[in-house]
């Protein structure tokens, strides 16, 4: 960041409307702040006015100037200049106070002016505020502040120009007064005080002549003890649905341009290593990265409505009460509930939960939630091992095997979530203060940006990770070359190579360690290969038992029946309900918590629990 492009910083409280207002001001011309030494993502962007050229960060929400969080941690030291290694002080602050909250916003604006920065107030909702039959008096406000006033409405691009012309002014932003008898409160008064204050000054710059009854009928239904939860089970239902299936068709066409482009290697190259690195290693990595870009984008997209509309705060609040009993708050059910069709793009919207060791817990039992890329692994040995009747003469056997599984590993999560509380990552005492926003319609704009926001992070951060280890896990696929005859069939020569390779030679060193669980040398190959993604295991398996499975994998459940005990399959089962065994998601765990080490335990403790479950299995059922 250059030292002669003025900074300036979006500041205020969460809710507030400074992320519309900086993805209205920045459009395109933003990125994510990945500062090294901080887990923190604040939005950074430039704005261009006339020939002058602005750099705009949007810090993350913060209540009061005595941090409780590590955003709020992280917003405080940048307004004090202790992060002027990765983000200096801001030569000046836009100080965003949602309109129809205004006492809020007042009351950190009093705490904030005692940073001595250049400020201009911003009033966001104003829209609103007319719609509920209120009136504010921006001068009356700008007379009492001692700084500018600019009054937006931000998702209809109301007021940004008059932003920007702030901007160009040399005298567009002012110092706060902190005495005070010029602002009629010192800054080191009690927080009573200043919420005295904040309301004392709310009551004359805002008239208000209606209540929004809109708001509240809708409250007195969402929020409701029976119909609250019975509209939030609706909404989840939707959510879930939707992620786990509507993401499914361009995901499937990616999977076919992935092997179109295989395939269009297979023809320009000659036949050798040079192609198998192209094909395998390359392609399939990439493949491998951007399958994963259509969940999280639609995952992105529905967290952004439910958040921007107003109901993701009033879902938490119903849902606290119950995660409150495994130590989690709230929040934590958005992320949960995200792992099921994918546990990256769950991961990566913990970043709602503001509390540091909360959102951790969040993270570290994520990867035990049933995610799509067990689905392949499920259904093979389900329907390998399982008959096909009816239970209760309703629901089918394999049906209920399914749910089971998925029932088991949210159970396990939530147990292991009240296990870390208890043992290892205590409360850091942050008071689950939900505030709920006005509801409002979001921002197409401002939508579509924070979606290609997450997507190009994803794809520039834990994609490059990705990747190479696709690359690697390649190479020990196929070296050493293996000696195969001329004329053998192309599934047999990859059943050969496979099993000569360094993976194959893996394979049979590491088996006596799964011995307990029933492997032999095979099926700890396909776990092996899996560590990719889990859904790899049954293209491992085909490979093995030279079954082509591209078009069905019904010639392969033959196989496994007649070569895998009905033990073994138990123990195989159990073992991917709990083990981490995508190398996707420990990149992003180690993306999002900022530390290999608890990469390493959750890859640890999942190991330990799969590993123990599927001996567990494999002895009762022998």
């Amino acid at each position: 960041m250059e030292s002669h492009v003025p900074l300036i910083a979006l500041v205020g409280t969460p809710n507030c409307g400074k992320s519309t207002i900086f993805n209205a001001l920045t459009g395109l011309h933003q990125k994510v702040g990945n500062f090294p030494g901080v887990t923190v993502e604040p939005g950074v962007g430039t704005v261009t006015v006339g020939e002058s050229h602005h750099t705009l960060v949007d810090l993350p929400g913060i209540y009061s100037t005595k941090p409780k969080s590590v955003d709020e941690e992280f917003t405080i030291q940048t307004l004090t200049g202790e992060h002027r290694k990765t983000l200096r002080r801001p030569d000046a602050t836009f100080f965003v106070i949602d309109g129809t909250n205004l006492e809020k916003g007042l009351t950190l604006y009093s705490q904030f002016r005692s940073f001595g920065l250049p400020t201009a107030i911003v009033v966001t909702m104003i829209d609103a505020i007319k719609a509920g039959g209120a009136v504010l008096d921006d001068i009356g406000l700008e007379h009492e502040l001692g700084v500018p006033v600019i009054t937006v409405v931000g998702n209809k691009g109301i007021g940004l120009d008059d932003m920007k012309i702030q901007m160009q002014k040399t005298d567009g932003f002012a110092i706060p007064p902190t005495n005070g008898q010029a602002m009629g409160i010192a800054h080191d008064e009690s927080i009573e005080h200043h919420v005295a204050w904040a309301r004392a000054l709310s009551e004359r710059v805002l008239t208000v002549h209606t209540v929004d009854k809109f708001s509240l009928k809708l409250d007195g239904v969402l929020l409701h003890p029976v119909w609250g939860f019975v509209v939030f089970l609706a909404v989840m239902a939707l959510f879930f649905q939707s992620i786990f299936s509507w993401a499914e068709p361009l995901m499937n066409v990616i999977d076919s341009g992935v092997a179109s482009a295989q395939t269009l290697a297979a023809t320009v190259l000659p036949q050798g290593i040079i192609l198998d690195f192209i094909s395998k290693g390359i392609v399939a990595g990439i493949g491998s990265v951007i399958v994963f870009v259509p969940q999280i984008a639609l995952l992105s997209l529905l967290i952004t409505l439910l958040e921007d509309c107003g109901y993701l705060a009033r879902a938490a609040f119903i849902m606290d009460r119950i995660m409150g009993v495994f130590g989690l708050q709230g929040r934590s059910f958005v992320p949960l509930l995200g792992s099921f069709a994918c546990a990256i793009p769950g991961i990566m919207s913990a970043r709602i939960i503001p509390s540091r060791n909360d959102r951790l817990i969040t993270i570290l039992i994520a990867p035990l939630m049933a995610c799509s890329a067990r689905l392949p692994v499920y259904t093979l040995l389900i329907a390998s091992f399982i008959p096909a009747v009816a239970v209760a003469e309703i629901f089918s056997l394999q049906a209920v095997v399914m749910a089971a599984l998925y029932a088991l590993g949210l159970f396990i999560g939530l147990v292991v979530a009240f296990l870390l509380r208890r043992l290892m990552i205590p409360s850091d005492k942050i008071p689950f203060l939900i505030e709920f926003p006005p509801y409002r319609v979001p921002s197409a704009k401002s939508i579509a940006l924070s979606v290609w926001g997450r997507v190009k992070d994803f794809l520039t951060t834990a994609g490059t990770v990705i990747l190479l280890l696709s690359v690697i896990l390649w190479a020990m696929t196929e070296f050493p070359r293996a000696d195969i005859p001329a004329g053998t069939p192309e599934l047999d020569a990859q059943r050969i190579q496979l099993e000569q390779s360094a993976a194959g030679t893996l394979g049979k060193a590491i088996q006596p360690v799964f011995a307990p669980l029933g492997f032999d040398w095979k099926i700890t190959l396909g776990v092996i290969g899996s560590f990719a993604a889990r859904e790899v295991f049954v293209s491992v398996m085909g490979q093995i038992y030279a079954t082509d499975v591209a078009e069905s994998d019904a010639g392969l459940r033959q196989v496994l029946q007649r070569e895998i005990p009905f033990a073994t399959a138990t123990g195989i089962i159990l073992f991917y309900v709990f083990a981490l065994q995508c190398m996707s998601t420990v990149a992003i765990i180690r993306r999002e918590t900022g530390s290999w080490k608890w990469s390493a335990f959750a890859f640890a403790y999942t190991f330990a629990l799969a590993y123990t479950a599927g001996a567990i299995g494999h002895y009762l059922a022998s």
